[in-house]
């Protein structure tokens, strides 16, 4: 068991064979004699033995150096396996700091608070003499000595040991007390062994914490990452960031510059200050002060003490140390992020790194929340304008169906989108006219006894125009313009089409058409004149001649070409004699087209059989496309609408 070294007093060696320095080397020795002790290797005189004593408590150092790699756990386990052997009152250990060059105190007993607090230059005082000369220095009376730091004036003696791994010093051991020449040559060398395998100890604990600290703020970064590519708005997004930074680098002072491409500066979008949001109506020209210049530069600037910084300006007087990096999105600097501290030399290069690899991800949120804002207000004012466009076209349509002595007619435009391609129109012809055989339009109206009701001839226009959305909206309110244009002239469906179509090629838009049924009822004689372009064939709802009575669905097949596609065309014409209570059905592809969630469309035949067998759709024109609607709201089963659906309906009464 290993007995305290009492100062003055050496403990008997024991007996042992004089050995040469190349026999404590190679482990030879005499054959007859017993294995000797061990040598330290850097003593001034390489015969001296490592006393039993020393050799237990350099294999008791070994085991508590080699079972941790906690600094704290080393440094603590070290005093106290020094205390067992050298009776100490004052002890410590200092580490050098590679930014400053100065001992600072990473571990101490014995010394007041300010005193630990307390920076030492190298070659100052006794520890900073010992790193600089890179050996021990053992001084019985501390009040001789020119060069020593008075840190506790009752101190008489001192004993210092640098810490040097890889022929660098990285710290010194110091060991003081208050009696005179209480420190013996034993104990130096005691402390040698002891700081010759400390210091191996204390760079490998420090690089496990440097790796342990860099994982850790990896798993941060990440963390941070995720966290900030899901915040979209630019305000939240900048708080956020300052609130995340404090997990990965401390501050005081904390400040997001944006670039304004308008006034070419650098200006204030979010400040802290000791935690408070602050508001900063200033801003940076590139170059000016430490921002302007990391922006300039377009590399991190690191700032150990502002003080002597010439670059710094003079925002926030406590500040002693800064950090700032520029922003980088797609090779611009979109801002910079500025970091405060009122401590000298707080940052150092592993917060300058950090801070890099945080802005590059800081910039694309930046540059993504500020997209996306432009998108938001984007899309609003598209909202706004669709709006507006909707309620265009809605009043494009007609207010109201009319209303013929002889038929009732009912109309629905449902839009797939906020606006849509479809259009419906009613083109008043005035009162029932004989026809000129040999001429396009309508001749002179019809004689009539004076009391009687006059008939009303009524245009029916349905139309669907290529695309969806706004352009398809544009082109149907082009369409409709045309159409109404050309009312005056009462010209019949098949010459109404084709005057349409001259006037869309003398518009023309590539890849642009629409397709158009022109009904013309005649109430007089009940009678409807159809033409076709390209649109869906309507039905004709009638009762049969059976015995049943029962209802038929018959298709009038109309043909023709799109309107806007071939210049010159012509247009077919048929006239259908139509009897009380049958229903024209005039409907868009929309109707046809719906699809349900297996893929499958509505389709004629459904909408055939709907009409010959709903109880009540053939009762009135309004009940007919309501039944209808129904009818394809039910089958769709919440499917989205891909095409405008428009039906208008003709009851002959």
């Amino acid at each position: 068991m290993a007995t305290t070294l009492k100062p003055g007093k050496k403990q008997p060696p024991e007996s042992a064979p004089e050995l040469t320095p190349e026999h404590a080397y190679e482990g030879d020795y005499p054959p007859t004699e017993k294995k000797p002790a061990l040598f330290h290797p850097h003593a001034a005189d390489p015969h001296i033995r490592l006393e039993p004593l020393q050799l237990d408590f350099l294999f008791r150092l070994a085991d508590a150096l080699n079972t941790t790699l906690d600094l704290n756990t080393l440094m603590h386990r070290v005093a106290d396996l020094v205390r067992a052997v050298i009776d100490f009152r004052i002890f410590a250990i200092l580490l050098i700091n590679d930014r400053t060059h100065e001992l600072w105190m990473r571990f101490q007993t014995g010394h007041s608070p300010e005193v630990e607090r307390t920076r030492v230059r190298l070659g100052r005082g006794i520890v900073g003499q010992a790193a600089v000369q890179r050996h021990s220095i053992l001084v019985p009376d501390v009040t001789l000595v020119e060069n020593y730091i008075p840190a506790n004036p009752l101190v008489r003696s001192e004993l210092a040991v640098p810490l040097i791994v890889k022929n660098k010093v990285i710290g010194v051991l110091d060991i003081e007390s208050e009696e005179v020449g209480y420190f013996t040559v034993e104990h130096q060398r005691l402390l040698e062994l002891t700081a010759s395998r400390m210091a191996i100890a204390v760079e490998n604990a420090r690089l496990y914490t440097r790796v342990s600290r860099q994982a850790q703020t990896l798993t941060v970064l990440q963390e941070i990452s995720r966290d900030i590519t899901s915040i979209l708005d630019p305000d939240d997004l900048l708080e956020r960031i300052g609130s995340l930074m404090k997990r990965v680098i401390d501050f005081h002072m904390f400040t997001i510059l944006l670039w304004n491409p308008r006034t070419e500066q650098y200006e204030h979008r979010f400040s802290t200050r000791y935690g408070e949001r602050v508001t900063r109506q200033r801003t940076i020209l590139p170059g000016e002060g430490i921002i302007g210049t990391a922006a300039l530069e377009r590399t991190p600037i690191l700032s150990p003490d502002v003080r002597k910084d010439p670059r710094y300006r003079n925002e926030n007087p406590e500040t002693r140390s800064e950090l700032a990096a520029p922003l980088l999105y797609k090779g611009n600097v979109i801002g910079v992020i500025d970091l405060e501290h009122t401590r000298v030399n707080y940052y150092n290069e592993d917060h300058q790194r950090t801070l890099t690899t945080l802005a590059a991800q800081v910039a694309i949120s930046i540059a993504n929340a500020r997209l996306y804002q432009r998108l938001a207000e984007e899309e609003h004012r598209m909202e706004r304008d669709l709006d507006m466009a909707r309620e265009v076209q809605l009043r494009l349509l007609p207010s109201a169906p009319p209303r013929p002595a002889h038929a009732e007619i009912a109309a629905s435009f449902q839009p797939a989108r906020s606006i849509g391609g479809d259009l419906y129109d009613f083109l008043d012809y005035g009162p029932a006219t004989s026809l000129d055989a040999d001429s396009q339009s309508l001749a002179n109206p019809i004689l009539l006894p004076a009391d009687a009701p006059a008939p009303m001839r009524t245009t029916l226009a349905i139309g669907d125009v290529s695309g969806k959305a706004a352009p398809a909206a544009l082109y149907a309110a082009l369409v409709s313009g045309i159409l109404r244009s050309l009312t005056p002239q009462r010209l019949l469906p098949s010459a109404l089409l084709k005057a349409l179509n001259d006037a869309l090629q003398e518009r023309k838009l590539d890849s642009q058409y629409v397709t158009m049924l022109i009904a013309l009822w005649n109430d007089a004689d009940r009678t409807l004149r159809v033409a076709n372009a390209g649109s869906v064939q309507p039905l004709h709802v009638t009762r049969g001649n059976s015995a049943t009575d029962a209802l038929e669905i018959r298709t009038i097949c109309a043909e023709g070409f799109p309107l806007g596609l071939f210049p010159g065309a012509t247009y077919d014409e048929l006239t259908i004699q139509t009897q009380p209570g049958d229903l024209l059905v005039f409907f868009s592809d929309g109707i046809v087209d719906a699809t349900n969630g297996h893929g499958e469309m509505f389709s004629s035949e459904r909408l055939a059989t709907l009409l010959a067998h709903h109880p009540t759709a053939h009762q009135s024109a309004q009940q007919a496309v309501d039944a209808i609607l129904e009818a394809v709201h039910t089958f769709r089963a919440g499917t989205e609408h891909f095409d405008d659906e428009t039906i208008v309906v003709l009851k002959v009464t």
